[in-house]
């Protein structure tokens, strides 16, 4: 089942997102990692800004999360973490697949630029990586993360983002 995540969800949220991320673990910068992944302040303060929880809920149990925040004239996917335990089940794919029928704007998704297997998940979905220049453009207006963290990262666009961005800019955006 897949729900909303309520307030009495945010410590089973931030266990998930953090067991989640264990494997970024060596494969992101070393300078990006840190233990917790994501501090509970910090899940607050994503909250506060406006990213919604989903829940992938098995049996009573939350197996993963994914957040969607509408800024402006894009929707983000924001913090999409299933429990090691659960990884390789298709959780996140119908997470993805939920969250994508409720988007009232284009999505858009950043990652790790070393974590080829996310990139590679979202791409089986239809989504692609955007520029390097339209990346850092895409990167500072809609999301508030340290340079360094712009530096090592990706942006991965959906189809109707792809498609509204070609036709006002009257070229292609895609590639790396």
């Amino acid at each position: 089942m897949i729900r909303i995540c309520k307030h009495a969800d945010v410590t089973e949220i931030w266990a998930i997102i953090n067991d989640g991320a264990s494997t970024y673990k060596g494969t992101i910068p070393t300078d990006r990692w840190h233990e917790p992944y994501m501090s509970q302040q910090e899940l607050q303060r994503e909250i506060e800004d406006g990213v919604v929880f989903w829940a992938f809920e098995d049996d009573g149990q939350i197996l993963g999360v994914m957040g969607i925040q509408e800024l402006q004239d894009v929707t983000l996917i924001r913090h999409a973490y299933v429990r090691t335990s659960a990884q390789r089940g298709g959780i996140e794919g119908k997470l993805l697949s939920y969250l994508r029928n409720l988007a009232r704007n284009p999505l858009l998704i950043g990652t790790w630029a070393d974590a080829k297997w996310a990139i590679g998940f979202y791409e089986k979905y239809g989504f692609t990586l955007v520029s390097r220049e339209e990346k850092e453009r895409l990167l500072r207006k809609y999301w508030s993360i340290p340079e360094r963290q712009i530096e090592t990262s990706v942006v991965l666009a959906s189809p109707e983002w792809q498609k509204a961005n070609n036709q006002a800019s009257g070229g292609a955006v895609s590639g790396s």
